[in-house]
């Protein structure tokens, strides 16, 4: 297990870790510190997309997809109160897995960025 990107990315959780591991494997110490202040500056908590999942399912439906950047998804979540409530549900039930698409979107992306910067 890598101490060092625990140490720059806390509160990671364990499928994401692998991912990232596996994702910057080659950086070198200044490229990974790059990535890890860019991607804590993106990076979603789990537990903050499952509270907007409780919000869409107590009021405003779809909160949850447009904080992981599914704007098509959010509209149509909001125009049927979620899709009648069961896509809130199941949102409430996977909210790890929107979590962890988006984070690994993410990282992608900002691993080119790091990767560009320290140039």
């Amino acid at each position: 297990m890598d101490t060092k990107l625990l140490q720059l990315i806390p509160g990671v959780e364990p499928n994401e870790l692998v991912y990232l591991q596996s994702l910057t494997k080659d950086l070198t110490e200044d490229q990974l510190q790059t990535f890890a202040a860019l991607y804590n500056g993106e990076r979603k908590k789990p537990d903050t997309i499952m509270i907007g999942a409780i919000v869409g399912l107590l009021g405003v439906g779809g909160v949850q997809r447009f904080m992981v950047g599914q704007i098509g998804m959010g509209i149509l979540y909001f125009l049927t109160l979620g899709l009648c409530y069961i896509g809130t549900i199941v949102d409430i039930v996977n909210y790890k897995k929107l979590a962890l698409e988006f984070n690994q979107q993410a990282a992608n992306n900002l691993l080119r960025a790091a990767i560009n910067m320290s140039k």
